[in-house]
């Protein structure tokens, strides 16, 4: 590098510092002057808001000095109304003191007043009283002598005429009173025995229904004698499983076109009655076939049940009953008492305690009600032990029948005194029901007791499915649990049962004893 070159270098470096340096300076210089500008501009701003500033105070003050003063004005004026509206009262108030006081006086006066005429009525009633003494003294001492005379006169004290005297009368009210009790009695038992006669007739008049005397048997028609052997089927086995199922013999004789189904249970002969005519319109006759139409047959009787109970309680117009109630009242359309129809009677004799009781100005819809109910132990009787009347006064209270109508139930047989006008008018009603000529006969109901207590006898023992006696009470048929009795214990179970009939039985002839013991077995191919 020549001398030259660097000579240039320095020139231009020197160059460069002085620009450098007057740069900063004028730079410095501007800063300064826009800082002074700036601190002009703040003072000039400051000096503002302080005038600003001073002037808002300045308002304030005034305004708080006017505020104060119509404050004060207000307080001035409220104060003033005050003390005009509390002299205002005081004034008032002293007007009605001064009234207070007057009427006090008036009142005090017109006290002193009556207080004096009281003191001058009660000495005139002293003196008033004081003569009435002396004249009750007069009257005593005048009694006392005449006394004296009157028991010198009649030799008797005044005790012992007393004596007298109730005595006497004693034995004349006695007589009479004795001739006046018989009268009436005797009045009262004509006209007891003449009301009753007439309420017992219209009773009878207003409810009179026709007797229908319930049979052993039902008929069942036939489209032709050739239903007979298909009925029967191969080797009996139709027959056979007609029969176990449904507990009821059928009678194929030489009837044509008919077939005799015979049982003592209704409801058994009804539900064998029902299947059979449903086998006969479907023609298709073996033993699943039938097993399938007893279930329906068997589910229609229970429907019947339910609708018979249902009208039985219209027709009585009985309102209120338990469901479970009315299908037992049902029952009882398939339960007769010495060949009367239970339901029948039942209906009957609720409508007769119905007339009784408007007769006699009772309540005519609990007679009703009792009426309906007397008997409804006899749709149970076959189910449970005991008498037909404990057993409904049992019924009644499980579905909470009221105290009247149980104790009508329970006194309509007098197995208790009948302590209600109800309970007697049941008694009537039931006896009226079944005193219709020919409306029970006797030898049915034993007839149907003997058949019932052969089957409680098989029932009784374990083991024991279902039991039937057919044939008349001549044959039972007992289904027994495979499980529960093998084949080496039926022979044992048929000897004991035939032993215990024998024991406990009176029955023409003899009994046969059919035990039946079945196995199946099902499964489903799928």
């Amino acid at each position: 590098m020549d001398l030259v070159t660097i000579i240039l270098i320095i020139v231009a470096v020197v160059l460069l510092i002085a620009v450098v340096v007057a740069g900063f300076t004028a730079y410095k210089k501007g800063v300064e002057a826009g800082i002074e500008q700036r601190k002009q501009q703040a003072e000039t701003i400051v000096g503002s808001a302080e005038q600003q500033a001073e002037r808002i105070i300045e308002d304030a003050e005034k305004d708080a000095e006017n505020k104060k003063k119509s404050a004060l004005i207000e307080a001035k004026d409220e104060i003033h109304k005050l003390r005009s509206d509390a002299d205002k009262e005081i004034k008032d108030r002293r007007a009605d003191l001064s009234r207070q006081e007057r009427r006090m006086q008036q009142k005090e006066e017109n006290l002193d007043k009556k207080t004096d005429n009281l003191e001058k009525k009660e000495d005139i009633l002293n003196q008033k009283l004081k003569s009435a003494d002396e004249k009750l003294k007069e009257a005593d001492s005048i009694k006392k002598s005449q006394m004296d005379i009157l028991e010198r006169i009649s030799e008797f004290t005044k005790d012992q005429a007393k004596e007298y005297i109730i005595s006497k009368l004693e034995d004349d009210l006695v007589h009479e009173k004795a001739v006046k009790v018989a009268a009436y009695e005797q009045q009262i038992k004509d006209e007891c025995n003449e009301k009753a006669r007439s309420y017992i007739s219209l009773a009878i008049a207003k409810v009179a229904a026709d007797q229908v005397s319930e049979a052993a048997v039902s008929v069942v028609p036939l489209p032709n004698d050739e239903m007979k052997g298909r009925i029967i089927g191969r080797e009996g086995r139709n027959i056979r499983t007609l029969e176990t199922l449904t507990g009821v013999d059928l009678i194929i004789d030489d009837t044509p076109e008919a077939i005799t189904l015979s049982c003592f249970d209704q409801i058994r002969r009804e539900v064998a009655r029902i299947a059979l005519e449903k086998l006969i319109a479907d023609g298709r006759i073996h033993p699943t076939r039938i097993e399938e139409m007893v279930d329906k047959a068997r589910r229609e009787v229970e429907y019947r049940i339910k609708q018979e109970g249902e009208r039985a309680v219209i027709e009585t117009n009985v309102h209120g009953l338990n469901h479970e109630l009315i299908k037992l009242i049902g029952r009882l359309k398939f339960r007769t008492s010495y060949r009367q129809n239970v339901l029948d009677h039942s209906i009957e004799v609720a409508k007769l305690c119905g007339v009784l009781a408007s007769e006699l100005g009772v309540d005519a819809n609990v007679a009703r009600r009792a009426g309906l109910l007397h008997d409804i132990g006899k749709a149970l009787t076959s189910e449970i032990e005991g008498s037909h009347v404990q057993i409904g006064v049992d019924v009644c209270k499980k579905y909470n029948e009221s105290p009247v109508i149980i104790h009508a139930v329970e006194a309509h047989h007098n197995d208790v005194e009948p302590r209600t006008v109800i309970a007697c008018i049941v008694q009537a009603a039931d006896a009226i029901s079944a005193a219709r000529p020919a409306a029970r006969s006797e030898n049915y109901e034993s007839y149907i007791k003997r058949l019932q207590k052969l089957e409680e006898i098989c029932n009784s023992y374990e083991g024991v499915e279902k039991c039937f006696a057919v044939q008349a009470g001549r044959e039972v048929r007992i289904m027994v649990l495979p499980e529960v009795i093998n084949d080496e214990k039926m022979v044992l179970v048929a000897r004991q049962i035939a032993q215990q009939i024998e024991t406990e039985m009176d029955y023409p002839g003899q009994i046969k004893v059919n035990i039946i013991r079945e196995s199946r077995v099902t499964d489903y191919a799928k």
